[in-house]
């Protein structure tokens, strides 16, 4: 394939190098004329192990060209991909201006060509990190607005690289996943081809959780530092090797480092989380330690329950049915569930609440967690049901947190208007419902 490659820094070199050397015509675009002199010597611009030979060797074999002039770059390709930066403004927000100045470049050539019936395709693949949106506000409009009439048929993509510095070529390699966001069959058809040569399958993917993808990996490695760091700065002053905490906690695979907890859903609660968080923070203060991410955690739990609470407010609901009350499916412990305390406070807003929850059963509750539902919901009795259906029955709303297949077969029989899902285990029948929404998507 005929490729060029927009930006010709860490990403771009490296995206170029790799393409070159393994078969496709790549010529790289820079703006600094200094870069692409190093390329066109056979030498990478960046430093980067290994990528010095891959580039020299793509150079000699004539796969691999640069230049400053997209023009000569566009001609005859069939792809673009812009590996420009986009780094942060003063504000914090991205900055997309060179982004979307070459794509502004890319369509102002493309649409130069000639006018008429499209007689080639294009794809336009952005590489850069970018907001989730970015492609659909901004990208779209824009190639809409500079290509109308252009003999070219232009389709965009995302494929966000996973590339870190130091060990880039491996990690191009030896990728977990190759994503691709785009809408358009034969975007996904091209890139699909482009990296034919990787192990890994490439998967395809709306254009917004493409973008969305990269976000929250970044978002989650930076979490997965801080997280280290906080335990290391309080461990470290009680005299704990925070090392050796650390290596067993990476041995469990099975909660600590895998997909457990990791689906967008409701609040946590239950007898553990909540309490020994409390604890470890409560460990930090007294020995002046300040945690805020740990302390986050809090935070934002109490802001799931509050944004649900909100929404029913602005619902037109009077009656309210929620399907599910303890922390967990399976269990009868009502210690610090969110769902009890989403109840509470809409009984005290002033709505109809009846409650359904295929395991508790308020007369057989003992110890702490008869005293918890006592001091939460003292009248958990009177509007708690043992059918799912005389919940629903007059319900403008339902809060849904069990899967139970009575609580799927009851919605299914007899669904409210708004049913919003704070579980994410309905199954389609019920996501398909007129008044669905997901709590978290």
């Amino acid at each position: 394939m005929r490729v060029a490659v927009f930006g010709l820094g860490y990403v771009g070199t490296v995206t170029a190098g790799v393409l070159a050397s393994n078969g496709h015509d790549v010529v790289g675009v820079d703006v600094d004329a200094t870069k692409v002199a190093a390329i066109e010597s056979g030498r990478s611009p960046v430093i980067e192990p290994g990528l010095d030979a891959i580039v020299g060797a793509a150079v000699s074999s004539g796969k691999l060209r640069a230049t400053i002039d997209g023009q000569t770059a566009l001609r005859g390709a069939d792809l673009s991909l812009i590996c420009v930066g986009t780094p942060s403004s003063p504000q914090g927000n991205t900055d997309l201006s060179y982004l979307l100045r070459a794509v502004s470049d890319i369509a102002d050539v493309l649409a130069a060509e000639s006018t008429g019936s499209p007689s080639r395709n294009h794809s336009l693949v952005v590489r850069s990190t970018v907001p989730p949106g970015t492609l659909a506000k901004l990208v779209s409009p824009l190639i809409a607005e500079r290509t109308s009439g252009c003999a070219v048929s232009i389709g965009i993509g995302v494929c966000p690289e996973f590339l870190r510095e130091g060990t880039a070529i491996a990690d191009f390699y030896e990728a977990p996943l190759t994503v691709v966001g785009t809408e358009d069959p034969a975007v996904a058809k091209v890139m699909t081809k482009l990296f034919g040569f990787l192990d890994t399958p490439v998967q395809i993917a709306p254009s917004g959780v493409a973008e969305g993808l990269k976000i929250a990996c970044n978002a989650f490695h930076a979490t997965k530092i801080s997280f280290a760091n906080e335990l290391g700065r309080l461990f470290r002053t009680l005299g704990v090797d925070s090392r050796a905490v650390m290596d067993l906690f990476c041995q469990d695979t099975k909660l600590n480092i895998s997909p457990s907890y990791l689906n967008p859903g409701f609040a946590f609660g239950g007898s553990c989380l909540p309490k020994d968080l409390r604890s470890l923070l409560y460990v930090a203060r007294m020995h002046s330690l300040d945690l805020p991410l740990l302390s986050g955690a809090l935070t934002t739990n109490a802001l799931s329950i509050n944004e649900v609470v909100t929404r029913v407010i602005m619902s037109d609901a009077r009656s309210v049915a929620l399907l599910g009350l303890s922390f967990k499916m399976e269990s009868d412990d009502l210690r610090e569930s969110p769902f009890v305390d989403l109840a509470e406070t809409l009984i005290g807003k002033g709505f109809e609440v009846r409650i359904f929850d295929p395991i508790v059963d308020s007369s057989v509750l003992v110890g702490a967690n008869r005293r918890f539902v006592d001091s939460k919901l003292p009248h958990l009795s009177r509007v708690l049901t043992s059918d799912p259906a005389q919940a629903l029955v007059g319900a403008d709303l339902a809060l849904v947190s069990s899967s139970h297949p009575r609580v799927l077969e009851a919605l299914a029989d007899n669904p409210p208007d708004v049913i919003i899902d704070l579980c994410g285990r309905l199954g389609s029948s019920i996501e398909s419902l007129r008044g669905y929404q997901g709590v978290a998507w």
